[in-house]
C-alpha cells in the first residue's frame, strides 16, 4: 500500500516575494556604479568659481571669499579675492580690507566695479584660459596680459591672435572716461639682444606696441594713454624660479577713477500694424 504525500506547505505571511533580492541587488549595483562615476569626476575650478558668483550676485551677497573656493575673476589687487553684488544708485558697494587694523570697510567707487564688470563680461574666455586678469582696489582698474598670451619671447611685436582682445579693451574704455597707463615689465634676467640693449627697452617697446593698438582706430584718444618701461621693477613675485619669472613678465594696463557711460541697447525697429 503507498504511503500518502504529504501536504505541501503553506507560505508564511510574512515572507518576501522572490523577485526582491534580485532587485535589491540591482539597486547596490547601480549605486556602486554612481558612486564610482562621481569619484572619477573632475571639478571645473573656473566653472565653479563663476557659478558662485552668479549665486552670490543673485541673493545679494557682499560676503569676502577665501580663494581657492569660490568668487569671480574680480579679484582685489595682490589681496585676497572678493565678490561683490552688483552696484545701484540707492547704495555704494563696500570692499571689506581685512589689511587694515581697524577694520573699517572701505568704499570701491561704482564707477571702478562697473568697469571691471565689462572687462570680465567681454573678456570671459581669457580670464578663465589666465591669458589675462582683470583686478581693482579703491583707485584704478587693471587688466594684465601674460608674456606668454600676448609677445613671444625677447620681442615685442603682438601676436596677431591677441590684437582682437586688445580691440575688445578699447571697447570698453572708449566708453568709460579715465587716464589710461599701459605699462610693460621684465624679470630680472638681462636680456641678450642686438635691437634692445636692456629690460627697460624691452618692457618699453612692448608698452608702446599695445599703446599704439589701443589708439588705432581712433575710438579711444591718444591723449588719454601714456606708455612706461618698467624692466625688472615691482615684480608680483621673486624671481627664484621660472614660474615666478614667467608672472613677472606681463604688460598691465590700468584705468584711474573710471566713469562709465549707461548702457544703451540698440532700439528695436517699430512693429508695422496692418489694419
Amino acid at each position: 500500500m503507498p504511503l500518502p504525500k504529504p501536504a505541501p506547505r503553506k507560505p508564511k505571511g510574512n515572507s518576501s516575494p522572490a523577485w526582491i533580492v534580485t532587485f535589491a541587488d540591482l539597486a547596490t549595483l547601480l549605486l556602486t556604479f554612481f558612486i564610482l562615476l562621481l569619484s572619477f569626476a573632475e571639478l571645473d575650478a573656473a566653472k565653479y568659481r563663476m557659478m558662485a558668483q552668479s549665486m552670490a550676485v543673485a541673493f545679494g551677497s557682499s560676503n569676502v571669499l577665501a580663494d581657492g573656493v569660490g568668487g569671480s575673476p574680480l579679484t582685489m589687487i595682490e589681496s585676497d579675492t572678493v565678490s561683490l553684488p552688483e552696484p545701484t544708485e540707492a547704495e555704494t558697494p563696500e570692499l571689506i580690507d581685512e589689511r587694515s587694523p581697524s577694520g573699517a570697510p572701505t568704499q570701491v567707487p561704482a564707477g571702478i566695479i562697473e568697469m571691471a564688470s565689462r572687462l570680465i563680461q567681454e573678456l570671459e574666455p581669457q580670464v578663465r584660459s589666465e591669458a589675462l586678469t582683470v583686478s581693482y582696489d579703491t583707485e584704478q582698474v587693471v587688466i594684465r596680459f601674460s608674456e606668454e598670451a600676448t609677445f613671444r619671447s625677447g620681442e615685442a611685436a603682438i601676436k596677431p591672435e591677441t590684437v582682437p582682445i586688445i580691440d575688445r579693451v578699447v571697447d570698453v574704455l572708449a566708453a568709460c572716461s579715465g587716464d589710461v597707463l599701459v605699462a610693460g615689465y621684465t624679470d630680472d634676467r638681462p636680456i641678450v639682444s642686438s635691437r634692445y640693449r636692456s629690460n627697460w627697452d624691452l618692457s618699453a617697446a612692448r608698452a608702446v606696441s599695445v599703446v599704439h593698438e589701443l589708439v588705432l582706430n581712433r575710438k579711444l584718444p591718444a591723449e588719454r594713454v601714456t606708455a612706461a618701461g618698467r624692466a625688472e621693477t615691482h615684480p608680483l613675485a621673486p624671481n627664484d624660479s621660472a614660474l615666478n619669472r614667467a608672472r613677472n613678465r606681463r604688460v598691465e594696463i590700468s584705468v584711474r577713477d573710471p566713469q562709465c557711460d549707461a548702457f544703451d541697447p540698440e532700439p528695436e525697429p517699430p512693429v508695422e500694424i496692418l489694419p
